[in-house]
C-alpha cells in the first residue's frame, strides 16, 4: 500500500500536479498519480531498495499481487502534458571506406 509520506512526490512539469516516478520492467521512468485509483491500469509496488516499480495490469496478470496498489498513469490525466522530446538525427561524419580507397576484406 502507498505510504502517506511525501518524500518521493514531485510535481509534473506540465500541470504542476503531484506525481510519483516509477520504473517499469523495461527500465523506463513512468509518472503515476500519487494516490491509488481503482480505475488505473498499473500495479505499483516498492522493491527491496524502496524504489517504486510499476507493471501493467494485463489479461495474464489482471489482479494486484501482495503489496501492490492500483495507480493511474499521470499521462492519462494530465491537462497539459509536457511535449515529448524527439531524438535528433545523428550527424554523420567521416568517410566510409570503399574498395577504391584501399578497403580490403
Amino acid at each position: 500500500m502507498v505510504s502517506n509520506s511525501t518524500h518521493d512526490v514531485s510535481s509534473c512539469s506540465g500541470c504542476g500536479a503531484p506525481i510519483r516516478w516509477t520504473v517499469t520492467a523495461t527500465r523506463k521512468r513512468q509518472a503515476v498519480n500519487p494516490e491509488p485509483d481503482p480505475k488505473g491500469n498499473l500495479a505499483v509496488y516498492a522493491d527491496g531498495t524502496g524504489r517504486l516499480r510499476s507493471r501493467g495490469l494485463t489479461k495474464e496478470r489482471p489482479a494486484l499481487e501482495h503489496l501492490e496498489w492500483q495507480a493511474m498513469p499521470h499521462q492519462a490525466t494530465c491537462p497539459r502534458p509536457a511535449p515529448r522530446r524527439t531524438a535528433q538525427p545523428r550527424q554523420r561524419t567521416g568517410v566510409r571506406a570503399t574498395r577504391w580507397q584501399g578497403w580490403q576484406r
